[in-house]
């Protein structure tokens, strides 16, 4: 298995990977056990924002088992579901610091294949993330349904903390934050 940075030809094999585990495809059963992801991604976006600092992936021969999608703050307005998060992003660190610069990259989503759960593949991916982007940012945050048990368990786990959560429509967000620096 490797995990590095993502290329052009691995963005399909992502969108395949994200669309098995949306909500609509998924029983609640699966989805209380699993996680989920949230949104789903375009190819046209996703790929922009690969160019813009490529996505994480861990692939075993040329077959992408797990992504973290790294998402700059210049494509706020790319992802409808998103913009929300990105508002409170800056409400947030615009109230516990007034003169941080908001230098910060969001997750974009994380995911790992069934069969590869469990092996600290949420790990790598994270970490391949930071070593590539610390030198360009002080944190990364993302936000997590809080229905996501299992994502806000890894994210926890991780050394994620919360920095806020909040109520969209009938979702309860926690906005989560690993610092790098």
């Amino acid at each position: 298995m490797k995990v590095g940075a993502a290329t052009q030809s691995d963005l399909p094999q992502i969108l395949n990977l994200q669309r098995q585990n949306l909500p609509g495809v998924l029983c609640q059963e699966e989805m209380n056990r699993e996680g989920f992801v949230t949104v789903e991604h375009d190819l046209e976006v996703l790929s922009a924002m690969n160019l813009k600092h490529p996505h994480t992936v861990a692939k075993v021969e040329d077959q992408v088992i797990g992504y973290a999608l790294a998402m700059h703050t210049s494509f706020m307005d790319h992802v409808d579901i998103l913009k929300p998060m990105f508002t409170k992003i800056e409400q947030v660190l615009k109230f516990i610091d007034p003169d941080d610069p908001l230098n910060y990259i969001v997750m974009g989503q994380i995911c790992i294949a069934k069969g590869y759960r469990g092996q600290g593949l949420f790990t790598l991916l994270y970490n391949d993330l930071k070593q590539r982007l610390s030198d360009q940012y002080e944190q990364i945050i993302t936000e997590v349904d809080m229905k996501n048990t299992r994502s806000i368990a890894a994210h926890h786990k991780h050394g994620f903390e919360i920095i806020h959560t909040y109520e969209q429509g009938t979702i309860t967000w926690q906005l989560l934050s690993w610092k790098w620096q």
